[in-house]
């Protein structure tokens, strides 16, 4: 018993070294940093207590509330739009047609392109002057759009700039619609019935685990939206996609606030911890395991 253990803990220990250090290490220090006014270019560190949540929640900062309002817009616009479609294209890739895995590799290679190379792709592609898609809706008489430049629509742009890096999330929906029996298919053919009886009673019922694990998966990703602020619209304009990590950033680092910004980082992970409560709560409802139980 000793012996087993000891060998467990010999083959865990570099995660569990590695998990303490990168992980718990800072996240303790970032808990005491933000009790504090630490800036990088102070020569003392000053205990201010609660003073810096306060500044948050009291309504001084009113760039906080700002980038609350603006990510939870996107996290609203991009958590069903990524789940219906990537179920969506993952039922059409698991259809028995020639050439579906070269589809499928298609559809996985946007999600490895990196995000500056992405960025720069669809910045051409919004261009209101001189870009790909304004040229297309030109040509069909249809009206343009200042996509990335305009207060009304430079958030759906962003989540729009999200979309074609779902490759992962539609790779997990495959996995999980070819773990269903096909014998429960073929039950429903028997009984008569088409496409859509096999999708209400067979397919959405057998996947709920999997659309349960990308669901709180694209809630965590969406809440840490990052890159697209920072290479598509430096926050602009007038604030308007001024995401939540973003306006963390840019508070530690270009501003120097080290201690503002972990008191934001730790409300941040306030949020995610509750939404993430939230969704395993009503997964008891909707969520269905193989053994006929619910979550």
């Amino acid at each position: 018993m000793r012996k087993g253990l000891f060998y467990g803990l010999l083959f865990t220990a570099p995660a569990i070294v590695g998990f303490l250090l990168f992980t718990l290490g800072p996240m303790i220090a970032s808990l005491a940093l933000s009790l504090t006014d630490y800036n990088v270019f102070k020569a003392q560190t000053a205990w201010v207590g609660l003073d810096n949540y306060i500044r948050l929640f009291g309504g001084e900062d009113e760039l906080f509330y700002q980038s609350l309002g603006v990510t939870f817009y996107f996290v609203l616009l991009r958590v069903p739009a990524v789940i219906i479609i990537s179920f969506a294209v993952a039922l059409l890739l698991n259809m028995n047609v020639r050439g579906k895995s070269i589809f499928r590799t298609i559809i996985y290679l946007p999600s490895i392109v990196p995000a500056v190379a992405s960025a720069m792709i669809w910045m051409w592609l919004l261009n209101p002057d001189l870009g790909l898609l304004n040229s297309a809706l030109s040509a069909v008489g249809l009206p343009t759009s200042n996509w990335l430049y305009a207060e009304n629509s430079v958030v759906p742009s962003v989540v729009l700039t999200t979309l074609w890096g779902i490759g992962g999330t539609v790779i997990i929906f495959l996995a999980g619609l070819s773990g269903i029996p096909k014998q429960y298919y073929e039950a429903i053919d028997v009984d008569g019935g088409g496409w859509y009886s096999k999708l209400r009673h067979i397919t959405i019922p057998m996947v709920t685990p999997t659309i349960f694990f990308n669901t709180i998966m694209t809630i965590i990703g969406s809440f840490q939206v990052f890159n697209e602020a920072y290479i598509l619209t430096e926050g602009g304009p007038n604030n308007r996609s001024l995401f939540y990590v973003f306006y963390l950033w840019r508070t530690g680092f270009r501003d120097t606030e080290m201690g503002y910004a972990s008191a934001l980082a730790w409300v941040l992970f306030v949020i995610i911890l509750f939404f993430t409560y939230l969704t395993f709560r009503s997964s008891k409802s909707w969520v269905y395991y193989e053994g006929g139980g619910r979550s």
